[in-house]
Formats: structure tokens, C-alpha cells, sequence
């Protein structure tokens, strides 16, 4: 007979997938550490997901997000994440109608509902480098560099569709002009006025579904280059809407980031 084990809500940010667990009241214990975090997020064996997500407590917001990847890396911050742990946090009555806000590893970010959907405001960024001066691929138009929470490059490509993900991310990933690696976004005009973007995540180490932090971080070269204007929208590779706002305060763009956020089930862990 299977061990009795922690309650879990399976969840997909925009074909971005997380098991989401509540640790308000019980600590995660060994579900934090690398190995089990490896085990339970691998696609075959155990639940399958990009990464793993606890809400706990905080004391200085309504409550924490903490986010690992799905090797067991521990993520400063995940958009998507973000997204999916709002839409939990209200369903657990953790948080209420109205604003709120969640504790990250970079910073506070404010949330609330917009017709339906969780949007969360991120830190100001400051760090924003258009046109780096990497070698560029035959259909690329210049390469970019924000930090967004996480480290992301942002690739200006004629059609995503086109793209390696994998065999051209991977490489750009290590970049050696990169202190710590990054995610790799591939971006080209949508239709009715939108983007496109296809993204290889680090951590992952393959391409995802979707990618919040990235879907900022293309927003926000695609305004530095005069592309596009404060307010984008970006259809991933799983076919959903990402909407990126921006406002300034005078010392920088603050991004603000909305979309899909949906319980795909709720289960109970047995072994891993």
C-alpha cells in the first residue's frame, strides 16, 4: 500500500506546469530537497512538471512563493509560477478580492484579478542591454539582455517557427558573455499585431510551453528597440496569451504580467 503523502494541485501556467503545494501549515520538508524535487517533476516517473512551487508564510506579504525547477535549482522568481500561485493562494481563501502581494526571492510583487486572470506587478528592471554583441544566426536580427527576477536573453527572429529551439537555445544559454547562463527567448511578430515567442529555460534545460519572466524580459527589448509600446501581448508555443504592462515610476519600467492560471487537478503524493 502507497505511503500517505502531501496534498498537491497540478497546475499550467500557459502549458508552463507546476506541482503547487500548501505549506502555510507544514513545512515542505523533503519535498524541498534537490532529489526529490528531480523526482517528483520528472515527466515519466513521477508527476511530470516544469518545476515545483510552495506557498508558505511570510512577514512582510500576505504569503511566500518559492520556486524550484525541475532539477532541483532553487529560481529567484518564475512568472508563471507567480501567475499560478495567485490563482491557489485566492482558492485556499489565503489571500482575498482586491490587491495583495507575495514574497519572492527578488522582491515583493503586488498582485490582484483583472477579468478572471492573476496579474502580478514585478521590481522596477533596471537592467536592460539591447543589441549584445553576440555572433548572430542566419535569420536573427539582433540579440538582447534583461534581468527579469532571472537572467534572459532575447533573440529578434523573422519566424519562430523556424527556429531550433533547443539546438540554437542551448548554446546561447552558456553564452560565455553571461555570468550565470540564462533563458533564451525567441521572438518575431504575431498576428493582429501581436508577438510570438518560443523559449529555452534554464533549469529545464529544454524548451517550455511558455515563459513568464521571458514573456517580460521580450516585452520589454521589444519596446527598447521601438518595436512595440507599453502594453504587449505574446502567444506562446502552447497557443496562450501572455500580456505584459508597463508602467514608470521614474526610476525605471515596472512590468506587470497577466494570464492563464489554471488547476489542471489535485492529488496526493506516494512515492518518489
Amino acid at each position: 500500500m502507497l505511503p500517505a503523502g502531501r496534498t498537491f494541485y497540478k497546475m499550467s501556467g500557459s502549458g508552463n506546469d507546476f506541482i503547487m503545494v500548501d505549506a502555510m501549515e507544514e513545512s515542505p520538508g523533503v519535498l524541498g530537497d534537490s532529489a526529490t524535487v528531480r523526482s517528483i517533476c520528472a515527466r515519466a516517473t513521477g508527476r511530470g512538471a516544469d518545476g515545483i512551487v510552495f506557498l508558505e508564510p511570510s512577514e512582510i506579504a500576505d504569503y511566500r512563493m518559492t520556486y524550484l525547477n525541475s532539477d532541483g535549482s532553487r529560481a529567484d522568481l518564475c512568472g508563471n509560477a507567480s501567475l499560478c500561485s495567485a490563482r491557489l493562494a485566492m482558492e485556499l481563501d489565503i489571500v482575498r478580492e482586491g490587491e495583495f502581494s507575495m514574497e519572492t526571492d527578488a522582491g515583493i510583487l503586488g498582485a490582484r484579478f483583472t477579468e478572471g486572470e492573476p496579474e502580478v506587478d514585478l521590481q522596477v528592471i533596471t537592467d536592460v542591454q539591447p543589441r549584445l554583441p553576440i555572433r548572430l544566426a542566419s535569420g536573427e536580427l539582433w540579440i538582447g539582455f534583461a534581468l527579469v527576477g532571472v537572467p534572459h536573453l532575447v533573440v529578434r527572429v523573422a519566424d519562430v517557427a523556424t527556429v531550433d529551439v533547443v539546438g540554437r537555445g542551448r548554446p546561447l544559454r552558456h553564452d560565455a558573455s553571461l555570468t550565470h547562463g540564462a533563458n533564451v527567448n525567441f521572438v518575431s511578430p504575431g498576428t493582429g499585431g501581436g508577438w510570438s515567442i518560443r523559449t529555452f529555460e534554464r533549469g529545464v534545460e529544454g524548451e517550455t510551453l511558455a515563459c513568464g519572466t521571458g514573456a517580460i524580459a521580450a516585452a520589454m527589448l521589444l519596446r527598447a528597440e521601438g518595436e512595440a509600446d507599453n502594453q504587449v501581448a505574446l502567444t506562446t508555443h502552447s497557443g496562450r496569451v501572455l500580456r505584459v504592462r508597463q508602467t514608470t515610476d521614474g526610476t525605471g519600467f515596472r512590468p506587470s504580467l497577466s494570464g492563464e492560471a489554471r488547476v489542471v487537478f489535485q492529488g496526493r503524493l506516494g512515492e518518489f
